[in-house]
């Protein structure tokens, strides 16, 4: 059967759904927008995506890709947003939908990813961040968690920040390429970029530069930590709900602007 393939740029607010994966027991992101899909395309089986997120993480620039066989492809490109996103819940979103070359792969073409972080550093919480922002109460020392975050740039082993999960690569070694703090008012904002990440990584290395801030580790112990490969020297793995996938890169010509 001949067939399209489509790209899908999606954002979610992961509140309600137990990851992106599809998985036996809960809902998430990746079944409901399969159950989009095949409200427009029948024969549609699996979307392929750049990442997975766990469960509570939000997403603005994820990606996947899906194939559509061309007999049921009666739709204008520029209503398929439209369409998809009249079968999804109010929580998850399509913010683009386009044809790519059949070459295109979501996750094997990728050449980088943005996660942000959000803390809320102030003795009261603000309800209207609740769902999107860890509440951290102790002052926190800005400067301190700056020069800590500084060690984990380039290419490193970050065992120590991840949790292992069985069917991952063996290498534990990626490259970022930035981790930067921004700070307005009571929120902290955490930027990280890199090559790729481990399972929870992004989270333990936001958790140890809190206590990197709390003054319970110091900035230079972030540098001991990573050469240690120890995950029980590293601070504790921050909330999820903090926690959003930004964008996915690509390289120009591979059907990622």
């Amino acid at each position: 059967m001949d067939h399209l393939k489509l790209k899908l740029t999606v954002a979610y607010d992961g509140t309600h759904y137990k990851g992106w994966q599809v998985q036996k027991n809960g809902v998430t992101v990746q079944q409901r927008i399969e159950e989009a899909l095949r409200r427009l395309f029948p024969s549609v089986k699996r979307i392929h995506s750049s990442s997975r997120t766990d469960t509570g993480v939000h997403a603005r620039g994820m990606v996947a890709h899906v194939e559509v066989s061309k007999a049921e492809y009666r739709i204008e490109d520029r209503k398929l947003r439209l369409a998809l996103n009249a079968f999804l819940p109010d929580d998850v979103r399509v913010m683009e939908a386009r044809r790519v070359p059949m070459t295109f792969h979501a996750r094997f073409d990728a050449t980088g990813k943005q996660y942000r972080y959000s803390v809320w550093n102030h003795p009261v919480m603000d309800p209207l961040q609740h769902n999107t922002a860890w509440h951290v109460p102790r002052e926190l020392d800005f400067e301190r968690m700056q020069r800590g975050a500084r060690h984990f740039v380039g290419k490193r082993d970050f065992r120590a920040f991840a949790v292992k999960r069985e069917y991952e690569l063996r290498s534990t070694v990626r490259t970022v390429t930035g981790c930067k703090i921004y700070k307005k008012d009571s929120m902290l904002t955490w930027v990280i970029e890199g090559d790729g990440f481990l399972y929870k990584m992004c989270r333990g290395i936001v958790g140890t530069l809190v206590e990197v801030g709390t003054g319970k580790l110091k900035p230079g112990d972030v540098r001991d930590i990573l050469k240690s490969c120890d995950r029980a020297r590293a601070g504790v793995t921050a909330p999820p709900h903090g926690l959003v996938l930004w964008k996915v890169h690509y390289r120009r010509g591979k059907a990622g602007r």
